[in-house]
């Protein structure tokens, strides 16, 4: 076992920096909780629920996405990996399960108890760190506290809304607490930056993106396994399988192209980075509801419209695109060749759901997208002088 050590920053520089082993377990957790939300955003979806499944959606997921998001930054900065370390990530991955078994009360009866009890469990734990990060950073101690106060202060405000909030009030209660939530690291870091590492960071949001992927092509292939156990194999079902595989496989395509680390350079571009990451997280873990939701089309058993359904899938996808347009690809300046192709891709994904094949149509676009993005950056442009923007 490690033993306990000081809580010292690590090495903004240090080479090869790569995810450890209980990073990726520390995913693998909070992809079963998303997983729980994508399930629910496609019966709420199936049954033409459409707003009540997207603000469940979004909601479920904000919480799930902060929990990691703040826990990756502080392990890039902090990870001594002792038994202390260790055993407070063990609580907080606890705390995404208790999450997790709580997502379908709040979709179906608004019961958010359990919901925030686990998030609230990972969120104590996460403060619980940054008070060890002060007491062994003696240079970062204004900062380490002012996380730690801003997310004891948030927690307050999540019991308030849990306790004293009406029902009907759920929703503006839950958009005041997370902006609370989204202030804390910008007051935070306003007295001084983690040490983050940038490699790390963009390899951590990588790895997570590349898991929700391999989350989207599992739920997929059970929908079309069970629909296919139930009425046979039909030409329907086997084009909306090719159709999902080649649109999850463009998308990976697309957003790991471009080298994101470069572009974290400071607070000013990583936090707009890492914030903007919510939509683009969201976005993948949607896509595979959108084709559960197209599988029970083909099975009778969906009651959204063709378009309605189309658009489970498109708007998605168009979202992904968007944001990585704007946060992996517009930075780097490849050119109006390859911001048109993106912004024109979108604007088609958009426009699929209007004609009699959407997820074909998708996977045209998006495939034909990542073959004229691959010709128009024919070579790195920092070969001719252009830099990320800042």
């Amino acid at each position: 076992m490690n033993a306990l050590r000081p809580m010292r920053p690590r090495d903004t520089t240090e080479p090869h920096r790569v995810a450890t082993p209980l990073e990726l377990f520390f995913d693998l957790c909070f992809v079963v909780a998303v997983s729980f939300a994508g399930s629910q955003l496609h019966h709420a979806l199936s049954e033409a629920h459409v707003g009540l499944g997207l603000t469940g959606y979004l909601t479920c997921f904000f919480a799930i996405w902060w929990a990691w998001m703040n826990y990756t930054w502080f392990a890039s900065a902090y990870d001594v990996d002792d038994w202390w370390y260790r055993v407070t990530t063990l609580v907080q991955m606890s705390g995404v399960l208790v999450l997790a078994a709580g997502v379908p009360r709040a979709f179906t009866e608004r019961d958010i108890t359990l919901f925030l009890v686990g998030y609230v469990i990972m969120r104590l734990a996460m403060a619980s760190q940054w008070l060890r990060a002060a007491a062994g950073h003696p240079e970062g101690r204004r900062t380490a506290l002012r996380y730690a106060a801003g997310i004891g202060a948030a927690q307050v405000a999540w019991a308030i809304l849990l306790l004293f909030v009406p029902r009907e009030w759920l929703l503006a209660g839950f958009v005041v607490c997370a902006l609370i939530e989204l202030a804390v690291p910008v007051w935070a870091e306003s007295a001084g930056r983690t040490p983050w590492h940038a490699h790390h960071i963009a390899e951590r949001y990588g790895l997570f993106t590349l898991i929700m992927m391999g989350e989207n092509i599992l739920a997929a292939t059970i929908a079309v396994q069970e629909a296919g156990s139930e009425r046979g194999i039909e030409p329907g079902l086997i084009l909306l399988s090719v159709s999902a595989l080649v649109i999850v496989f463009a998308l990976w395509w697309i957003y790991f192209a471009p080298p994101a680390a470069e572009l974290l350079t400071s607070n000013r571009q990583a936090i707009p980075w890492g914030y903007g990451h919510f939509l683009i997280f969201a976005a993948v873990g949607a896509v595979s509801s959108g084709v559960e939701v197209a599988v029970d089309q083909l099975t009778g058993k969906a009651h959204l419209s063709a378009a309605g359904v189309g658009y489970t899938i498109a708007v998605p996808v168009a979202v992904f695109l968007f944001m990585v347009w704007l946060l992996h690809i517009r930075p780097h300046r490849y050119g109006p060749a390859d911001t048109a192709a993106v912004l024109c891709a979108t604007l088609l994904v958009l426009l699929a759901p209007l004609t009699p094949a959407p997820a074909p149509v998708i996977a045209g676009v998006t495939a034909a997208l990542v073959v004229i993005t691959e010709v128009t950056r024919k070579s790195d442009p920092r070969r001719y002088g252009r830099r990320p923007r800042p």
